[in-house]
């Protein structure tokens, strides 16, 4: 029976949600013991090393355990929560009475009359005995006395014997205390001893108040409320001892009130293990150009109004990464890759642009496929998704990975320019300056005109200061040049 009753237990594992990702966080649980499921539910949410992610049963049935509590880092392949899948439990549960023929066993099969019966859905029947341990009818009069003299104050008549059991009170518990006290564990279930585990509260000590003398919340929490009321009333008395400990108290807590520790796990712990081993394992590179943006500033007003970006975001990063693609189309190497193994610079004839997006997990760079092959709308509305699935935290680990070449924004925080550390396995990034209004040589004369700073790292094993400063260039001359988006492509 204790085998059919475990093959109809489901032990779900935390999948690879990734490429070869090996553990994952637990964000969020969105189901509890108990509860419901039906196959293709998303029972939880978690987050690795690049992505939150949604994970959905892949059956039908009850939630028997969740494993892990919320904020738990596991391991892929760690089971992480138990579903007992419909109809388990009730036919081993039938199959029960019909078992009674091996021999080997009489106590389970005298017990079965008597066998508890499921009062959960999902969770399986016992086969033995529910009743209570025999250490107070049986065993010990005195207890049995005081058990229904607890009865007898529960039922409002327990004022006239609570006299009596008090002379055997000091002699009852001084015989059986030294050779039966593993028998006198206190009784609660299990969420009271939770409870009074975290309030910090013996059970030894509370006087049970439930039927058969097991410890409910009322008990626990009557037991803090009386050990808080000493306290409470000591400071009233003695009104100097509270300044006494104040100094030894203060450095205990001196560092707590100004330092705050932060886990590094997540797509944190992703990033700085990425940075760190690009940044010391490609010779960086960075150039800069300052350029003139005002034709640019007022083609973005114009396409505002255009019908053909209807409800689409137009914005200067938007041609800022029609400029990016414009120059490697003519500067093709530039888009390429080192390949450490085979000693090859892998050139690519596709271009998968990432955009680095500052989220509240963490930097990400999520990327647009086949960027170089859509058009100014479709690269709209391609940016649009992007940067809205981003904040909103649904970024998938497949639209981070495989990205050429990365764009990141560094102006949207006043910032006039950087230098961008290149996202592992591409081989340059382009960071953009705030855009700000700057006297400016215009046709012989100075003018205000709308003037940003660019900066282009490159990979200095495949890209040499020639094709960086092409790339770079060109850049600056479509963003001065607008009409160069039509002559150039």
């Amino acid at each position: 029976m204790t085998t059919m009753t475990n093959a109809s237990v489901r032990e779900f594992k935390m999948p690879d949600v990734g490429e070869g990702l090996t553990e994952a966080e637990i964000l969020k649980w969105y189901v509890q013991p108990g509860d419901t499921v039906t196959d293709g539910q998303v029972v939880c949410e978690v987050e690795t090393a690049k992505a939150a992610v949604e994970l959905p049963i892949p059956y039908d049935g009850v939630v028997r355990a969740l494993h892990f509590p919320e904020g738990t880092t596991v391991d892929v392949g760690t089971s992480i929560i138990a579903v007992e899948v419909a109809g388990g439990a009730a036919p081993a549960q039938e199959e029960a009475p019909a078992a009674p023929a091996p021999a080997a066993e009489p106590e389970q099969s005298a017990e079965q009359p008597a066998a508890r019966q499921p009062v959960l859905v999902g969770y399986g029947v016992a086969t033995s005995s529910t009743r209570r341990r025999p250490r107070k009818q049986a065993q010990d009069p005195a207890a049995q006395q005081a058990a229904s003299a607890v009865q007898s104050e529960l039922n409002g008549h327990g004022a006239a014997p609570a006299a009596p059991p008090a002379p055997a009170a000091p002699v009852a518990p001084a015989a059986p205390a030294s050779s039966a006290a593993p028998a006198q564990r206190p009784l609660a279930k299990p969420p009271v001893r939770k409870l009074a585990k975290d309030l910090g509260v013996d059970l030894a000590t509370i006087t049970p108040t439930g039927p058969d003398g097991v410890i409910t919340r009322d008990d626990v929490h009557a037991a803090v409320a009386a050990a808080q009321a000493p306290q409470q009333a000591a400071p009233a008395a003695q009104p100097a001892a509270p300044a006494a400990p104040a100094p030894s108290a203060a450095p205990a807590s001196y560092d707590s009130v100004r330092e705050t520790r932060i886990p590094v796990k997540g797509v944190r712990k992703a990033t700085a293990a990425a940075m760190v081993g690009s940044a010391f394992t490609a010779p960086h590179v960075t150039e800069f150009v300052t350029v003139d943006v005002t034709r640019t500033m007022k083609l973005v007003e114009e396409l505002k109004q255009d019908k053909e970006f209807a409800g689409l975001r137009v914005n200067p990063l938007l041609l800022i990464a029609k400029a990016l693609l414009v120059a490697i189309r003519r500067n093709p190497d530039i888009n390429a890759s080192w390949d450490e193994a085979a000693q090859e610079i892998v050139v690519k004839h596709y271009v998968n642009l990432g955009i680095a997006a500052a989220t509240p997990r963490g930097l990400i760079v999520p990327n647009i496929k086949d960027a170089h092959a859509k058009t100014l709308p479709e690269l709209a509305a391609s940016l649009g998704e992007l940067v809205s699935t981003a904040r909103e935290g649904r970024t998938s680990p497949s639209a981070m990975q495989g990205g050429t070449v990365t764009i990141t924004n560094v102006g949207v925080f006043g910032v006039d320019t950087g230098t961008p550390i290149l996202n592992p396995g591409e081989s340059a990034i382009l960071a953009v300056g705030a855009i700000k209004l700057q006297p400016w040589v215009h046709k012989g004369k100075v003018k205000p005109r709308q003037v940003t700073t660019l900066a282009l790292s490159f990979d200095h094993r495949l890209v040499d200061g020639e094709l960086g400063s092409k790339v770079l260039a060109d850049v600056a001359a479509v963003l001065e040049q607008p009409k160069r988006l039509i002559t150039w492509a």
